[in-house]
């Protein structure tokens, strides 16, 4: 069943600086969610006991390996595509957009490591359109 609803809150940052923006893109990693791959083995990572069918799967818009996700989070983190909400120097989302044009919202998972899991941003999200706009403003 698809979510209906959105986390409202969510805003993208302004006032970090390209420096602190290029800093943040070297420290953040991710390290994936096995719920949101229809092929967890290819992260490296072991399939769910019991998987949620319901979650949206990173599959689904070709991001298949960890190499590229980690790519769109430092990309995302570099365009400062970042959220306000900051936890220990780590905001609690970066987003991105994949070469076929479709958001990703990445979440904090550890924030003392940096670690994120990433997933795609569902079609009935109206915050989708925003990043999608935000990305080609902030090209590098």
């Amino acid at each position: 069943m698809p979510r209906r609803r959105f986390n409202p809150k969510r805003r993208v940052a302004h006032g970090w600086d390209i420096e602190e923006l290029k800093k943040l893109a070297d420290r953040v990693s991710y390290t994936g969610n096995p719920e949101h791959k229809e092929r967890p083995g290819d992260f490296g990572l072991t399939p769910p006991v019991q998987p949620r069918p319901d979650k949206s799967k990173c599959d689904w818009i070709e991001v298949l390996d960890r190499a590229t996700a980690l790519r769109l989070l430092k990309e995302g983190a570099r365009r400062g595509l970042v959220s306000r909400q900051v936890r220990a120097g780590f905001p609690q989302n970066i987003w991105a957009v994949t070469e076929g044009g479709d958001p990703v919202e990445a979440q904090l998972e550890n924030e003392s490591a940096g670690t994120y899991h990433g997933y795609p941003m569902p079609k009935t999200d109206p915050f989708r359109e925003v990043i999608i706009s935000l990305w080609g403003q902030h090209e590098r």
